[in-house]
């Protein structure tokens, strides 16, 4: 009932400790390994010092693949969307650096040709994340907005979308997560973070899950074309996004 109000849910005690820190060192590692960014941060955009970003660890590294291919999440997100099962749309790892900068405002599925908002995407720190890591903070409640959703993230979806929200009212959950909490929100929800303020790099492990019964739409933007093209190849609109890079992660018995 919480997801469904506010678009988004915090659930501690998700994992324990032993277990993100196997993980946590083979997403680090990949992530680090695989990075393309060689700019220094002041050299970059506002979307280049949000964070180092790797795509599709599960197909590089079977430890990674174990992760992302977990039954306990991909229940989590099914339980959420209201759906008997859900196949994976892609991973990514998010690692801002110490010093990197924030976040703009921003919906994922202006990303996403996907043609239903049955989409959730499984947020989970590495370490704790105190404020001044710069937590993932979500809008509650704007699920429903449809103002916004055709902006990127830059530096212009910051500014309109947070004065969207402010105009409505809709409060920003910005709280720090302790060690194994984990978020889930929804592909429509805004949300943002803060820049990392401390010392130590704030390391992010993400899975991004659809509905097992998701249908292909065709691409309304650049995004959209690139992201059929990368995490869908050959799925054809209108047809289920059945393609060995989306496999059902979780289905519900019976």
């Amino acid at each position: 009932a919480f997801f469904r109000e506010r678009g988004y849910i915090k659930l501690k005690q998700v994992f324990d400790a032993a277990t993100l820190d196997y993980f946590g060192s083979a997403i680090t590692r990949l992530t680090l390994a695989l990075n393309t960014q060689t700019k220094p941060l002041a050299e970059r955009s506002t979307y280049g010092r949000a964070f180092l970003q790797v795509m599709n660890l599960w197909e590089a590294d079977e430890t990674a693949r174990r992760f992302v291919f977990g039954r306990r999440l991909a229940g989590i997100a099914a339980a959420l969307l209201e759906v008997d099962g859900v196949r994976l749309y892609h991973d990514q790892s998010l690692y801002k650096e110490p010093g990197g900068g924030f976040t703009p405002a921003h919906a994922d599925q202006f990303y996403w040709p996907l043609e239903s908002d049955r989409t959730v995407t499984a947020w989970v720190p590495l370490q704790p994340v105190p404020r001044e890591m710069g937590p993932l903070a979500f809008y509650a409640g704007s699920q429903d907005v449809a103002i916004g959703r055709d902006l990127g993230i830059s530096d212009d979806s910051e500014r309109h979308i947070a004065a969207e929200m402010a105009g409505r009212g809709l409060v920003l959950d910005e709280g720090p997560f302790d060690l194994g909490e984990v978020s889930f929100h929804r592909g429509w929800t805004f949300h943002k973070a803060g820049p990392n303020l401390s010392d130590r790099p704030r390391s992010v492990m993400t899975v991004i899950y659809m509905d097992k019964d998701m249908r292909l739409k065709a691409p309304t933007n650049l995004s959209q074309q690139s992201d059929l093209d990368k995490w869908c190849p050959g799925a054809v609109p209108g047809e289920v996004v059945a393609t060995p890079k989306n496999p059902v992660l979780f289905d519900r018995p019976g």
